[in-house]
């Protein structure tokens, strides 16, 4: 199935997991990043938002928001994790944050969370 990681082997298909972006695995928790992003729309100022799983050398990921803002509004990492602490969950809250004018979206109007970890966490080749 589409989003399934598997091997082949010995003439079976082996089912190994799912490799969803929308499932962050961070400190030991899987959590959902559609979550994240329905408590972070009941922020006041913000417009829009992604929320995708950054490369994390301690914690295998972290939950990073990609915000998109009510026009003359700003936004600090420490303003959004104050406002977090009193409607999610401590784990959950981001402990990223990037501010964008717009969150790229397809023409079928869905954001495309490999495309924007690309974009803002580049992997090195080797």
């Amino acid at each position: 199935m589409a989003g399934d990681t598997a091997v082949y082997r010995d003439g079976v298909y082996w089912i190994l997991g799912r490799t969803s972006v929308d499932i962050i695995k961070s400190g030991g928790y899987k959590i959902s990043a559609l979550d994240v992003e329905r408590h972070l729309l009941a922020h006041p100022d913000i417009t829009d938002v992604a929320v995708i799983g950054a490369p994390d050398a301690v914690w295998g990921q972290k939950v990073t928001a990609v915000v998109q803002l009510r026009n003359g509004k700003t936004m600090s990492l420490s303003m959004l994790k104050a406002w977090a602490r009193e409607h999610m969950a401590s784990y959950t809250i981001p402990s990223g944050l990037i501010l964008v004018e717009n969150i790229p979206r397809n023409q079928m109007g869905k954001v495309n969370k490999k495309e924007l970890l690309s974009r803002f966490f580049p992997t090195r080749s080797d």
